[in-house]
């Protein structure tokens, strides 16, 4: 079975790069440790977001993320919009759940543009075979 493309992403510009990172875990141990660790998270998506091509978020972005159809949780809007401005910049965006955030549904993709899976997909990029999760 062949692997899909990396979804929405076309070719790798020369010079971009893939990025992974997981286990944010926002919202713990305390708001204020939570808040200095998602200043750092926004930092590093700033320096990285000049070569990425693609960015995988790979799950426990929070600790426990519980999504409504017309509410949207409480804190880390810095980092939300953050996630909202580098999609608008068109650097790709894939979320993968994990068992911290399960309760993610359609909100980061259709208010952020941000793609989120529930399982692990496998990816082809430049010839190399991807298998991305949260683990």
């Amino acid at each position: 079975m062949k692997a899909p493309d990396l979804p929405d992403m076309g070719q790798l510009v020369t010079g971009k790069k893939l990025f992974f990172a997981s286990d944010f875990h926002l919202g713990f141990p305390d708001p204020v440790a939570s808040l200095a660790r998602e200043r750092k998270i926004i930092r590093w998506l700033d320096s990285i977001a000049p070569v990425a091509g693609h960015i995988f978020l790979l799950g426990d972005l929070f600790d426990f993320w519980f999504e409504y159809g017309h509410v949207v949780p409480k804190g880390f809007v810095r980092f939300q919009a953050k996630l909202a401005e580098l999609a608008d910049r068109q650097i790709p965006i894939s979320i993968f759940v994990g068992n911290h955030d399960l309760w993610m549904f359609d909100y980061f993709n259709h208010e952020l543009g941000v793609a989120v899976y529930k399982t692990p997909q496998a990816f082809t990029c430049e010839g190399k075979r991807f298998l991305v999760g949260h683990g």
